[in-house]
């Protein structure tokens, strides 16, 4: 059997569906496996970057893996953005470099590239396969070791003559990977004792998460330890979705542009249980200064998050679900009672401040005006892809996410173009729901090419743009730090997105007037059921992200409105 033909038939085995990528000489022999064997669909993508945005995108909304197939050389390292992406959000994807033939690995072949070297800082783990015996056992712990403990990115460099060569024994599915792992981590009873004794005393407590609740699967029981506890319960980025946001005890999301009762109720809180998070800076602000009379309570199951950048007082290494069990298990022996009525009537105070306020008596559509019409006519029951910029943030603010794994964004590595790509990859694994792609003038057009796979395998997406002509964000900070100098944040050749959209075979709207914007969205969604729709919003250019936290400082110090 081919060398290609075990790698296709393993992927069949795994009950793989799609594989996003773009063909070259070095993984030829794979993609005539694909043709000859069948069984897995094909996306031909335009640019290697979006095939890994692709597969994360159908990872991060299904929880299985995506799996990306990129050729030697400047395939493989087109590549590296997007596995950095998953990479820092912990996403499950197996990427399928081609490598030239191992004799000529070392001699500066044709499209030659150290893609293990190259991508080893961005990835989980990382495979170069010498002989084609090995392609069993290879692809059998790459997918164990992507979607075990803490998810990622895994990258499987296969050179030529390695796919080519033609091997006698029969094909067979490994049932055991043989990887030996380190003596599993107990959640041990004195541990979730303590962490009792601290909740029961507690005056001001508020729970904190973040995407290891969604990755583990875990909002179901939450949910149970919310209504136990009675804490309010804040989110980071990424673990939006994991709670219901318009829950009574949900502060919204924390951090620079967190609400002003989650960053309060962090930085005057006397015990933070924190699940599922890893106090990334963007939510800490000044570690110095970070809610200097709280008592942390850490529960993560990658170990080198503990106590990283903010010291925890108890930990607990493991997954949250099995965690979060064995804590409402002893809430319910030990009889939990609390008395944080007053903290909660001090949260109630905060929250009147209503930090998500704008102008809505303007004639111009102010973007937080775009999100709330798109919630109001979906519900928050769509899957939402952004890019990265202001959108992001007024999406995460104003768009109530209901369920987990409906929210889709680049969250630790912030990239641009990660949208468009992902949203399909999310409409490919869930045809017959809303997507929609939220972004900007300037994200677009990073991978803007994909419009192109669109109208290929006929994925009907809404993009909404979001157009203020601007890099929204940069501009913003140029206007708080930089006293207004608007250094290269202004696009002075915009193309005519919906002449461009149209070009590509799709529909495309110009949106000016706001008493349009809720019925074109509105018929926009019913046209998606059949064609991609790209919206061209004009919106406020002027318009900030607020609230925003004040570089250097606690959490507490923020700015509500422009100054």
């Amino acid at each position: 059997m081919l060398g290609a033909d075990i790698v296709v038939k393993f992927l069949i085995k795994q009950k793989i569906k799609y594989i996003f990528g773009y063909p070259g000489g070095s993984v030829l022999d794979i993609y005539d496996s694909i043709k000859r064997i069948g069984k897995i669909k094909h996306i031909l993508v335009r640019h290697e970057q979006a095939a890994i945005h692709m597969a994360d995108g159908y990872a991060r909304s299904t929880g299985k893996i995506g799996v990306a197939l990129v050729t030697s050389g400047p395939g493989a390292t087109n590549s590296i953005t997007g596995i950095a992406t998953a990479y820092m959000d912990s996403i499950p994807i197996i990427i399928i470099s081609g490598q030239v033939d191992y004799s000529l690995i070392g001699n500066d072949a044709f499209q030659e590239c150290d893609m293990i070297g190259i991508s080893r800082p961005i990835v989980k783990h990382s495979f170069l396969i010498k002989n084609t015996s090995e392609i069993y056992k290879t692809f059998k712990k790459s997918f164990y070791i992507a979607t075990s403990g803490r998810h990622g990115p895994v990258v499987i460099d296969i050179p030529k003559n390695v796919l080519s060569n033609n091997i006698k024994k029969k094909y067979f599915f490994i049932k055991k990977n043989n990887i030996k792992l380190n003596k599993k981590e107990t959640v041990k009873k004195e541990k979730i004792k303590k962490i009792f004794k601290k909740l029961q005393k507690s005056k001001k407590p508020i729970i904190y998460v973040g995407g290891g609740i969604i990755s583990s699967e875990s909002s179901k029981y939450l949910l149970l330890l919310l209504k136990k506890l009675n804490f309010p319960i804040t989110t980071s980025l990424m673990g939006l979705g994991s709670i219901s946001g318009r829950h009574e005890q949900c502060l919204g999301m924390l951090g620079m542009h967190g609400t002003y009762e989650a960053n309060m109720a962090m930085h005057n809180s006397d015990i933070i249980l924190a699940i599922g998070v890893r106090f990334d800076d963007r939510t800490t602000n000044n570690i110095s200064k970070y809610c200097p009379n709280s008592e942390i309570i850490h529960i993560d199951i990658d170990p080198t998050s503990i106590s990283k950048t903010v010291k925890s007082n108890i930990y607990i290494i493991g997954d949250a679900k099995n965690v979060i069990k064995k804590i409402i298990k002893i809430l319910e022996i030990k009889k939990y009672k609390n008395n944080i009525k007053k903290w909660w009537e001090k949260i109630q105070s905060w929250r009147k401040i209503n930090s998500l306020k704008y102008k809505k008596s303007s004639r111009k559509i102010k973007p937080q005006y775009v999100i709330e019409t798109v919630w109001k006519i979906t519900k928050g029951n769509s899957y939402i892809a952004s890019d990265v910029g202001q959108h992001q943030m007024f999406t995460a603010l104003y768009y109530s996410f209901e369920k987990p794994r409906q929210w889709i964004n680049s969250g630790g590595l912030g990239t641009m173009g990660f949208g468009l790509p992902a949203a399909l990859g999310v409409k490919l694994a869930f045809p017959k729901k809303n997507v929609i792609c939220i972004t900007g003038d300037g994200s677009i057009q990073m991978n803007i090419q994909e419009l192109s796979t669109a109208k290929q395998y006929k994925i009907p997406i809404l993009i909404i743009n979001l157009n203020n002509s601007v890099l929204g964000m940069v501009r913003q900070w140029q206007d708080i730090n930089y006293s207004s100098r608007y250094s290269q944040s202004y696009m002075k050749s915009l193309p005519n997105f919906s002449k461009l959209v149209k070009s590509y075979g799709h529909i495309g709207i110009r949106v000016h007037k706001k008493k349009e914007l809720y019925n074109i969205i509105k018929y926009a969604l019913k046209k998606t059921k059949k064609e991609l729709v790209f919206l061209d919003i004009e919106v406020d250019a002027s318009e900030h992200v607020y609230p925003m936290q004040i570089k250097g400082l606690g959490m507490n110090n923020m700015i509500l409105k422009k100054c």
